[in-house]
């Protein structure tokens, strides 16, 4: 089923994200964390792609047995990165073949060493460039990232809203956010959103902290801005992982009940291959239940 068709049908719809596993990790590891993610009844499960397409293969194995074997929807992701226009028929040929019909399409990050995302020759420049090539298979329910504080690279809030509207116009079904821990700062994105015509779902993105070095980290990688209760309660806990994981749950189900109370399409949680706080948080919020 189209992930924009689940919009339609449904009040919230519940997802979560997974990655490949880097270098020599094994698959059975990560089914056994999609498992027990599965065993929360998402509506899909989103599985990304590596930098410069670096776990291409492995991000289709994953998603054909999702979708195929397993028999519940998924999201791919897909990158301008290092693709050509021919690579990228190719790519969803395959995707294709593979009864995938949802694709979260991304401009993607500058390949491992450069800081500065290039066009190779015959490829794509901008997500909206993707999306529009997409559309042109008629087969796709594509989805595109949105920036609740902004992409790092963009001069202005105003600017990114423009590059948002112009991946919309392209051919967008849907918008999931990058992770964002102030709700004001979703709320504030959504009514810009809406004010510039923008009528598609959009989703907000879950990140539950659960280890203090890995927020620092993934943070400075995109700029979420942690507020100072937050970052003060996990800065206190830092050498005590348990209260760390502790905290992160209870932050997260109270950002999601207010998200939930201001009627939002759905959540989407960014599970760091783990399942574990992850389901503390949905059972205590009976979605899907």
């Amino acid at each position: 089923m189209k992930i924009q068709n689940l919009f339609a049908q449904h009040d919230c719809v519940l997802s979560f994200e997974v990655f490949p596993p880097f270098r020599d990790g094994r698959l059975s590891d990560l089914f056994s964390t999609i498992n027990g993610l599965l065993a929360l009844d998402p509506h899909f499960i989103s599985v990304t792609y590596g930098a410069a397409g670096t776990t291409q293969d492995m991000t289709f194995e994953i998603a054909s047995k999702i979708k195929n074997r397993i028999g519940t929807e998924v999201l791919a992701h897909l990158t301008c990165v290092n693709a050509t226009q021919d690579e990228m028929a190719a790519i969803l040929r395959i995707l294709k073949n593979e009864n995938i019909k949802n694709i979260l399409a991304l401009r993607g990050d500058p390949p491992k060493g450069s800081n500065k995302f290039e066009q190779v020759k015959g490829g794509f420049s901008y997500a909206n460039e993707l999306v529009e090539y997409i559309t042109t298979y008629q087969y796709f329910s594509i989805g595109i990232a949105g920036y609740p504080e902004g992409h790092l690279e963009a001069p202005s809030l105003e600017v990114d809203m423009d590059n948002l509207k112009r991946k919309v116009d392209a051919g967008a079904d849907f918008i999931i956010t990058q992770l964002f821990f102030n709700n004001d700062d979703f709320y504030r994105f959504r009514d810009n959103a809406i004010a510039c015509g923008i009528d598609i779902p959009i989703v907000p993105g879950i990140f539950p902290v659960f280890n203090y070095g890995q927020i620092q980290k993934i943070t400075s990688l995109c700029g979420a801005e942690i507020p100072p209760s937050l970052s003060g309660s996990l800065f206190d806990a830092r050498e005590n992982q348990a209260l760390v994981e502790e905290i992160g749950i209870d932050y997260a189900i109270r950002q999601c009940r207010d998200l939930l109370a201001h009627n939002v399409h759905g959540l989407h949680f960014y599970s760091m291959n783990r399942s574990s706080h992850v389901k503390k948080i949905v059972q205590e919020l009976s979605i899907r239940t």
